[in-house]
């Protein structure tokens, strides 16, 4: 795999779901590398100092650590399914309902997930915040099938890995929420196939070793 960009990853991290979903829908190339984050490898600590997942190293040596930014590296270069071009909406809009979900809701998120990190006795103040915003969702898509148009675009895919996260903290809570229209798109992204692909099992990576091709074939 010489010559191919490099892709720390660690399946169930929904930033590392992000960047793969990415990857996955341009058919770009890459050796992905599994990572155990309670024991790094070297090398993404050299590659990134916040040696945190996603991180892009591409055939330049360019380094690239935000999620959204190896979406978009990825898409810049091949959208076939046009993520970067929804068919309702802008570009502009679409990355300030992706900066809510990465700003107030991932931080409502992980209080209601994690409450003993933050020395809370519950997260259900935080899930009721968050609430808000997804019933905000749940009336954008009762006018479209997806978060912009008629078909998937970027917003969606950058936020249903966190959507899903916050559904599977507490599953029966979030089915038995009047958000129809919500759980049916959760429910559909959930049964797709880029989803299944992109959510395969590799075995960890360590530093010397190799990688795994990545995508899957189709």
């Amino acid at each position: 795999m010489a010559q191919l960009p490099v892709l720390y990853s660690f399946r169930r991290c929904p930033y590392a779901m992000r960047a793969r979903l990415a990857i996955a829908a341009s058919h770009i190339r890459c050796e992905l590398r599994e990572v155990l984050l309670r024991d790094k490898p070297q090398a993404l600590r050299n590659a990134s100092p916040k040696a945190t997942v996603p991180v892009l190293v591409d055939t330049d040596g360019t380094v690239i650590e935000q999620s959204l930014d190896i979406m978009l590296w990825a898409l810049q270069q091949r959208d076939p399914d046009g993520w970067l071009s929804p068919s309702q909406g802008t570009m502009a809009a679409m990355l300030a309902l992706i900066g809510e979900c990465d700003g107030p809701f991932k931080y409502q998120l992980d209080h209601y997930k994690y409450p003993q990190r933050y020395n809370e006795t519950s997260g259900d103040a935080y899930r009721d915040q968050a609430a808000i915003w997804l019933m905000q969702l749940n009336a954008r898509l009762e006018g479209s099938c997806f978060l912009f148009g008629d078909r998937p675009a970027l917003a969606d895919m950058a936020i249903a890995p966190f959507v899903r996260q916050f559904a599977h903290t507490d599953i029966g809570w979030f089915g038995s929420q009047s958000w129809p229209r919500l759980q049916e798109w959760l429910d559909a992204w959930l049964k797709g196939g880029l989803f299944e692909r992109v959510m395969l099992k590799y075995p960890r990576w360590v530093d010397g070793g190799s990688g795994n091709s990545f995508p899957p074939a189709a």
